[in-house]
């Protein structure tokens, strides 16, 4: 029996390559290039889905350039808005579910509690909104789909947090860090994996993405400050026997590190719902990042 294909689209970002390597081993992983899914061309997708018609789309694109949307709200637009909405009418002119990540960002962070999935939402951003109406142009499609909220995702490679401040350990002498921002950090490896733990359950039970279609949050236990997140890396990078010119790192509030997107101060995930419905549940973050750094770890060793 031939494997079920997949289409995954944002294949090249730091979620993708995860998704990639781990999809492959239980599917056909159809991965067009950038120029061919012109996510800033959301038409274009039309094609692209009915060329390949896959059993399965998976959406991992998107614009995550929070404070460049500010100035750039159409490109968000096209991209985490129009393009979701294309790809999931896509799927159900086709009749085949659809996977896609969403944010923290959808929420204002005025909650006491972490968030649950039927929690309003109230965007403070250009990019937040723009995650947000992409939600919604998949809700109204009809698509069987599920839709994966999370947040704070890092990974070895590409653009993100921990490797921000790994560049500024090795640049600055001390380095500043909000501590006023709470949330919930998410390995790209924890989050496909979990995905990719679904998906097997799709493929014994092609119904679930029907009986199941919803919006989940997909993160691990806990919650720490961007600050708390920066200084336990930092630390365990120098067990490891790394050395930075950095010696110091620094809380600051965000009034004291103004951007031109606002966030929001509290965008903790609660992730029951996914654990209830499909016995999924990621690791704790502290346990994340600890496969991580052992990750990175033996990367070096090999050189």
């Amino acid at each position: 029996m031939s494997k079920k294909s997949v289409l995954l689209l944002g294949a090249s970002g730091q979620l993708g390559l995860k998704l990639r390597r781990v999809l492959s081993d239980i599917v056909d992983v159809v991965v067009p290039d950038r120029k061919t899914a012109d996510f800033s061309a959301p038409q274009n997708l039309v094609s692209v889905t009915r060329n390949v018609a896959p059993n399965l789309i998976v959406n991992a694109a998107a614009y995550t350039a929070v404070d460049r949307a500010e100035e750039e709200e159409q490109q968000a637009i096209e991209i985490n808005t129009i393009a979701p909405g294309v790809l999931a009418n896509e799927a159900q002119r086709m009749g085949i579910p659809l996977i896609h990540y969403s944010t923290d960002f959808v929420f204002d962070g005025f909650s006491d509690r972490p968030y649950l999935e039927s929690d309003e939402s109230a965007p403070l951003n250009v990019y937040g909104r723009s995650k947000r109406d992409g939600e919604i142009a998949i809700q109204e499609s009809g698509a069987a789909h599920l839709i994966f909220r999370t947040s704070w995702i890092y990974a070895q490679h590409g653009r993100n947090f921990l490797q921000t401040m790994e560049r500024l350990f090795l640049e600055c002498d001390e380095v500043t860090v909000v501590d006023d921002q709470i949330g919930t950090p998410t390995s790209a490896r924890s989050l496909a994996e979990a995905t990719a733990s679904i998906i097997r359950m799709g493929l014994d039970t092609p119904e679930l993405y029907r009986e199941k279609s919803g919006t989940y949050h997909v993160t691990g236990a806990g919650e720490i400050s961007w600050h708390g997140f920066a200084s336990r890396y930092f630390a365990a990078r120098q067990s490891q026997g790394v050395s930075y010119r950095c010696k110091a790192v620094m809380p600051i509030s965000t009034d004291g590190y103004p951007t031109p997107a606002r966030r929001p101060a509290y965008s903790v995930l609660n992730s029951s719902k996914l654990e209830r419905t499909f016995g999924v549940k990621l690791p704790s973050w502290e346990t994340q990042l600890a496969g991580f750094l052992d990750d990175i770890s033996d990367e070096g060793e090999r050189g």
